[in-house]
């Protein structure tokens, strides 16, 4: 059956005129896979279709409230796992108890949310990974050239930003940029490390870049990293 659907996966790819790249050597049985752009419904069929491809199961989080009768039929086939927000723990710790519970497990996150614009991305993916100790898997929806990418492998380190900017630079070197702004009144440090600013003069600095440059604040900070 996983032979036919990864037949029919590729017969499909191959109809709408576009191209799926191997699986990289790094891929294994527990990851985070991130995912962009998310602009349109057809990214959702692609990212579907791509796990029909290498023959696994991708996982998404849904509200459990979305669980009922015939619904969570169609929900469970594609790979829902229902979440329940109100729960006295997080949505964190379900996926990570999650992970644990299984040999395999890869959950896929759109960090954009949504197909409309958002002034940045959100961040949990970060957390559930660290949290589970699995590395997130970056793949990129190349539109201009029609293919299916691969483009890296991150393991979480202690420095969430530091990890994100690593994940912007791989897409930024792919040909996207997703929104991503720093928090206001996070640290500015130089390459070594130092701290340079007081939280107060940070988050005038942050705000004067935003606000008068209109110039997203961790591109001011690249820039002060690098003139440092």
């Amino acid at each position: 059956m996983k032979h036919l659907a990864s037949f029919l996966g590729r017969f499909l790819y191959f109809l709408m005129g576009w191209r799926f790249e191997p699986l990289p050597s790094y891929f294994s049985s527990k990851h985070v896979i991130i995912g962009f752009p998310h602009t349109s419904n057809m990214d959702a069929v692609r990212a579907f279709t791509a796990f029909r491809i290498i023959k696994r199961t991708g996982h998404i989080m849904v509200k459990k409230e979305w669980f009922f009768w015939p619904m969570s039929f169609f929900l469970k086939a594609i790979g829902g796992i229902p979440v329940n927000r109100r729960a006295s723990e997080g949505v964190v710790e379900q996926m990570v108890a999650i992970f644990n519970s299984r040999n395999e497990f890869l959950l896929a996150i759109v960090p954009e949310g949504t197909r409309k614009k958002v002034p940045t991305i959100k961040t949990g993916f970060w957390h559930i990974a660290k949290a589970a100790r699995v590395s997130i898997i970056c793949w990129y929806l190349d539109n201009e050239n029609k293919t299916a990418r691969w483009l890296g492998e991150i393991i979480p380190g202690e420095d969430k930003m530091e990890d994100l900017i690593r994940i912007r630079d791989l897409y930024e070197r792919a040909g996207y940029r997703f929104p991503f702004y720093m928090k206001l009144g996070a640290e500015i440090r130089n390459s070594a490390g130092i701290r340079m600013m007081s939280p107060e003069l940070e988050l005038c600095f942050l705000c004067f870049c935003r606000d008068i440059f209109l110039v997203h604040p961790v591109d001011a900070y690249f820039s002060l990293v690098d003139y440092n």
